[in-house]
């Protein structure tokens, strides 16, 4: 972890610098704050001495990896992020040797960290009206994703109901609802993971050790819609959107939430897009929708669909330079910025989050650098991005409430939005783009002890969906490997031609799915069985179209790869 550990090898010994408590003269407005500061090529000698003009105190230089390691008055590091010679700065910590084991709340990236910073740890001592912590308990969280692996932590009976697989592994019995990308799993953890045997009411004090989400008894609702190489077309998606809002309240479900950390870089009008008319139609159904803002820079000025719909909550991420506390938190750099008409509504933690690892899945084979060193059990992945921010305010939607039942989407949006706490005057700057922020970064203490926002409601224009689907997938194409045809037109996955006027009609009446048929061809996953929704898979089928035979099975593509699946944030860069 680099930014918890700096290890320089001499020879074969291994110097390592512990940094931690405060230095003696300094006072308590100014208090030292410990740093690696990575220089510019040849610039550490020049930077330690800048830190030395500036109050601080230079610990070590080291030059072959131009590193100074410094202790900063904390007044200052907003200047020194930007002298000349200093590519970065982050936070110091105390070191742990190699082979001493990794716990949770000596990570400032876990869940602990991230339950802790965010208010979820202090909402585990709080009650509900029926005098029940708030852990998410009887609340459904959709999840529309790659799939959810039953790891340790997501295994407890109950704590996954698999909706329909819509993905292109639907016909194999040993893939259909698993996630064999691995993205779905780290959503499902960081929203409701749970380690088992965590006494209920213990969930406070078991965080500093175990594995605790932010709503560790929130009900995950899996459905799947991408493969393992992340391919999956929109009309996929919108059809999991659609079954959601049909099933929201189906027994044992309670849907109250809907995950979406993904998104396509549509081109066309939110008010026209059929995506975005999938996800308003949720939201007026009671449904919370939290979309990903995207990972394309704080430079980038369009937010990615569908969180550029305005009714749901877009989500950016947050960096909090690996501490424990918000004054040196920035937006990420990777986090979409947006711009006047659309940005993030607020941040949330998303850089370099340790979530529930899926063994064998393709981030887990091609990413390695991901495994946490030191970590004796293996079971945890680090990932960056906005998906993973999209989570932690999925979570927190869901202690709301469990909390406030009768909050209606637009109340949850006013009171997150209303009070997140906006970074630090200095530092905020650094992000190159004062919209990137949205309303500041998730503070789920003040969301639950603030009186519930009357006058919450909404007005935007309604969306109306009768745009095109083409349009919608953006540069976002599924193709067939063996022919190289694309997917394109207005037709979905069955070669069905899209009517958007008559599907726009029947999701704003929540009937887009009858039984198991959508957009007039079955889909499967009719019959609930207690656990899975059973039905024949839609993919055993072939269909033709385009010129080319697309089998489902064999289907890989471009789809949601290389810009929100898989992005250059899930790569070892950042999995590490």
């Amino acid at each position: 972890m680099r930014e918890r550990l700096l290890a320089c090898v001499l020879g074969a010994a291994v110097v390592a610098i512990a940094t931690t408590g405060a230095a003696p003269g300094y006072a308590a407005a100014s208090a030292p704050t410990a740093v690696i500061v990575q220089c510019r090529p040849g610039a550490a000698a020049a930077v330690a001495a800048l830190v030395a003009r500036d109050g601080g105190t230079a610990t070590a230089v080291l030059r072959g990896t131009d590193t100074v390691l410094a202790r900063v008055p904390s007044a200052r590091l907003a200047a020194l992020r930007v002298a000349p010679g200093v590519a970065g700065v982050t936070a110091d910590a105390q070191v742990h040797l190699a082979g001493q084991k990794w716990q949770p709340d000596g990570d400032p990236f876990s869940m602990y960290s991230v339950d802790s910073l965010t208010g979820a740890l202090a909402a585990f001592g709080m009650q509900d009206a029926k005098q029940q912590n708030l852990t998410g308990r009887g609340i459904g969280v959709a999840l529309i994703d790659s799939g959810i692996s039953p790891v340790q932590g997501l295994n407890t009976p109950g704590k996954i109901v698999n909706g329909p697989d819509l993905s292109f592994e639907s016909p194999s019995p040993t893939l259909r609802y698993l996630d064999s990308f691995g993205h779905g799993t780290h959503m499902a953890g960081i929203i409701a993971g749970r380690d088992p045997g965590i006494a209920a009411g213990k969930e406070q004090k078991a965080a500093e050790k175990s594995f605790v989400g932010m709503a560790p008894d929130a009900t995950l609702v899996n459905v799947k819609v991408a493969a393992a190489d992340g391919a999956v077309d929109v009309s996929q998606v919108i059809a999991g959107i659609d079954w959601v809002v049909t099933h929201r309240a189906d027994p044992g479900l309670n849907i109250r939430v809907l995950n979406l950390s993904f998104g396509t870089d549509s081109v066309q009008d939110e008010r026209l897009d059929p995506l975005s008319h999938a996800v308003e139609a949720a939201w007026r159904n009671g449904i919370v929708v939290v979309a990903a803002a995207g990972n394309d820079g704080v430079t980038h000025t369009a937010v990615s669909m569908p969180a550029a719909n305005p009714y749901v909550i877009a989500v950016g991420a947050a960096d909090s330079n690996g501490t424990s506390g918000r004054a040196d938190d920035l937006v990420a750099s990777f986090s979409t910025g947006g711009s006047a008409v659309r940005h993030p509504d607020l941040l949330a933690p998303g850089r370099s989050i340790a979530s529930l690892r899926d063994p064998n899945s393709y981030i887990d084979v091609n990413y390695p650098t991901g495994l946490i060193p030191n970590d004796a059990s293996q079971r945890f992945f680090r990932g960056s991005g906005t998906s993973q921010a999209t989570a932690v305010v999925s979570g927190a939607a869901a202690l709301l409430l469990q909390q406030r039942p009768n909050l209606t989407p637009d109340q949850v949006k006013a009171l997150l939005t209303g009070t997140a706490t906006r970074l630090n005057p200095q530092l905020a700057p650094l992000s190159g783009n004062p919209l990137a922020q949205g309303a500041g970064e998730l503070d789920l203490q003040a969301a639950l002890t603030t009186a519930t926002p009357v006058g919450a409601a909404q007005t935007w224009t309604a969306a109306t969906g009768t745009g095109s689907l083409e349009a919608s997938r953006g540069t976002a194409f599924v193709r067939d490997p063996v022919t190289g045809i694309e997917l394109h037109g207005e037709q979905d996955i069955m070669g069905q031609s899209w009517t958007a006027a008559s599907w726009a009609a029947r999701e704003s009446a929540g009937t887009a799915w009858t039984g198991s048929v959508w957009n007039h061809r079955s889909w499967g996953g009719a019959g609930f069985t207690g656990t899975d929704w059973a039905g024949t898979p839609w993919a055993v089928q072939s269909f033709t179209f385009s010129g080319g035979s697309w089998t489902g099975r064999s289907w890989t593509g471009r789809s949601w790869t290389g810009r929100s699946w898989t992005d250059g944030y899930w790569s070892s860069a950042s999995w590490s």
